[in-house]
């Protein structure tokens, strides 16, 4: 079965970087393009970062564009999102997923704070 994990979130002060790090497994996941949503406290799900399935092409939501870079590993099938100049507003648990839809992981918490 389709799974997902996500890591590397953590606290980080504003302008700090942090790198998220999505382990798929149970589906071929070169041949997918895949997704970084994300869900603020109180707020619903936000659409953060797309890549397609051969890595080439990249896109972005407005509130992210030039701080945060999208990756993948199909070798190791990894997804990877690096988030420079962090703003408290990017406080979220964030998650990988296909970008077809379907489960996601259980996501990881990242806390932009002073």
């Amino acid at each position: 079965q389709v799974q997902l994990v996500e890591s590397g979130g953590g606290l980080v002060y504003p302008g700090g970087s942090l790198r998220l790090s999505c382990a798929a497994s149970g589906f071929p996941f070169s041949a997918y393009g895949m997704d970084w949503v994300r869900q603020a406290p109180g707020k619903g799900l936000e659409w953060v970062s797309r890549i397609s399935n051969g890595g080439r092409t990249t896109t972005y939501a407005d509130s992210v564009k030039g701080r945060f870079t999208v990756s993948r590993d199909n070798a190791k099938n990894m997804l990877y999102l690096q988030m420079n100049s962090l703003k408290p507003e990017d406080t979220a648990v964030y998650y990988c997923t296909r970008s077809t839809g379907g489960s996601r992981g259980q996501g990881t918490q990242v806390t932009v704070s002073s």
